[in-house]
């Protein structure tokens, strides 16, 4: 799962950069009026927690957090569907696409021209999705025997050291149960999401080919709709900083 930590660890020093610009805000609305569906009270709805866990790590006022839970009450509001595009960048790497979306004539054309402008191209549905597996990830500080014997008594299936924090997967089902575990037992949690986690990795071993798949990353995450992106390639760190 490293090429997943590693592609994770650029999404939210990517998402730093955004919130500094207010640039993610249209995007964790989105994913707040999507959550409060399934009820306003974050205290009884865990995705609704976690949705404004991560609005307010962006610096998200307060304001517009709430505006983006009263949407569900609101009538007259655009209706939001959720949709998982798949498909193929360079070097045969596969990507899949979270969107949340008001207009699909509108998403999917965009979500295709990304693709297709820097070497990919869009798959059938299921022609990817098989490559990954839908889990659960926290990410806590901290690290050694004493996080992980925490997680493991929490019910995580893996744990993985970064630096000074970890990264830690649960099933799917399972995430908010081992979250409040750690949370109680008194580690700092930094992040937490479901997420898609490759099989195996597809490891980069020229510039060129980088080049051309983080162009096509920051294309799709241009798009306004796009909520998320999952990853099956593996990058060197030296082509990453170049």
């Amino acid at each position: 799962m490293s090429g997943h930590s590693k592609w994770s660890t650029i999404k939210r020093e990517k998402g730093a950069k955004d919130a500094a610009r207010g640039a993610i805000f249209t995007k964790l609305g989105n994913l707040i009026a999507i959550a409060a569906r399934s009820g306003t009270d974050p205290d009884t709805n865990f995705a609704l927690r976690l949705a404004i866990d991560k609005a307010k790590a962006a610096n998200m006022p307060t304001a517009n957090i709430q505006r983006a839970i009263d949407r569900v009450k609101d009538k007259s509001a655009a209706q939001l569907t959720e949709l998982l595009y798949e498909g193929y960048g360079p070097g045969g790497t596969a990507i899949l696409v979270e969107v949340a979306t008001d207009n699909t004539n509108r998403t999917y054309p965009e979500v295709r021209l990304a693709f297709s402008k820097h070497g990919g191209n869009i798959a059938d549905k299921g022609s990817v999705a098989f490559q990954f597996d839908h889990k659960g990830m926290i990410r806590v500080k901290g690290g050694g025997d004493d996080v992980l014997l925490v997680a493991l008594d929490a019910g995580a299936e893996d744990v993985q050291e970064e630096g000074a924090e970890s990264v830690i997967y649960t099933a799917n089902t399972d995430l908010a149960r081992v979250r409040d575990a750690l949370s109680a037992a008194g580690l700092e949690i930094l992040e937490a999401e479901l997420t898609y986690v490759p099989n195996m990795t597809v490891p980069v071993t020229d510039k060129d080919t980088a080049g051309k798949i983080m162009r096509l990353m920051d294309a799709l995450d241009d798009i306004d709709e796009v909520q998320n992106t999952h990853v099956n390639f593996d990058i060197p760190e030296e082509f990453l900083e170049q």
